[in-house]
């Protein structure tokens, strides 16, 4: 099952989506007619990890972590599916990355990984925008509109072994799958939540595989994911209008 958030003139309404309609409890809302799609959880934080695919290590020359390497991004961050991104005014090099997300369903800490499926709503997906010439990751990573998330969520999903692709223009950027990561995804929300308290509505983000290249104004950034979707975000001019 899809679940997504859509933004109506009378307020956000939530439910099933199915073939472009949001299927809420108080009737079905056209997604383009009715409004648009918006982020399809509000976090409180979103919690996202580094260095987790070894082409991803080879490609910045990094060492291999002995446990998942984590960083965080705050709410502000947040854009939705088909919502541009803005090429901020102090970078020259802005780049992508298409990552697998969980979204917490409860709150909840220390959970064990034979329990992460009991308190995950489902998967999504996220493009970790990343400002490459910037000091330190909070800079680089944390800024506005550096979280690109959505469409939906997807409840119905196992994340081992999914394939996933990232397009820009069209052009195949990244082509990986999940197995692949260094830390699979139960075994991350697992560690995180040894450390934080998780909220319902907060992301969990798994790294992304190697990325070859920078994005600039005009471009089309699609992540697909196998049994989730595709995200899709134009990049624009910090001063574009909208």
């Amino acid at each position: 099952m899809r679940l997504a958030r859509l933004q109506t003139s009378e307020g956000i309404v939530r439910g099933r989506y199915r073939d472009g309609v949001v299927v809420a409890d108080d009737g079905e809302y056209a997604v383009g007619r009715d409004g648009s799609l918006v982020t399809p959880c509000s976090p409180s934080v979103l919690y996202c990890v580094g260095r987790n695919y070894a082409e991803t290590l080879d490609q910045m020359d990094y060492e291999r972590p002995e446990e998942p390497d984590f960083f965080i991004k705050p709410p502000a961050s947040l854009t939705a599916h088909d919502a541009p991104i803005r090429y901020p005014e102090w970078t020259d090099e802005l780049t992508y990355a298409g990552e697998l997300a969980a979204v917490i369903d409860e709150r909840c800490r220390d959970v064990a990984v034979e329990d992460v499926p009991e308190v995950v709503r489902g998967y999504t997906i996220m493009n970790d925008v990343d400002a490459l010439d910037q000091q330190g990751r909070t800079a680089r990573k944390a800024f506005d509109g550096s979280g690109p998330l959505g469409p939906w969520i997807e409840t119905d999903l196992d994340p081992a072994g999914i394939d996933m692709e990232t397009r820009i223009n069209d052009e195949v950027r990244q082509d990986a799958n999940t197995e692949l990561m260094l830390f699979g995804p139960r075994e991350i929300v697992s560690f995180l939540s040894r450390r934080f308290t998780f909220r319902p509505g907060d992301v969990v983000a798994f790294g992304s595989p190697a990325n070859p290249g920078l994005i600039e104004p005009g471009d089309e950034v699609e992540i697909s994911y196998e049994g989730v979707g595709t995200l899709r975000n134009e990049v624009v001019a910090a001063d574009a209008d909208g």
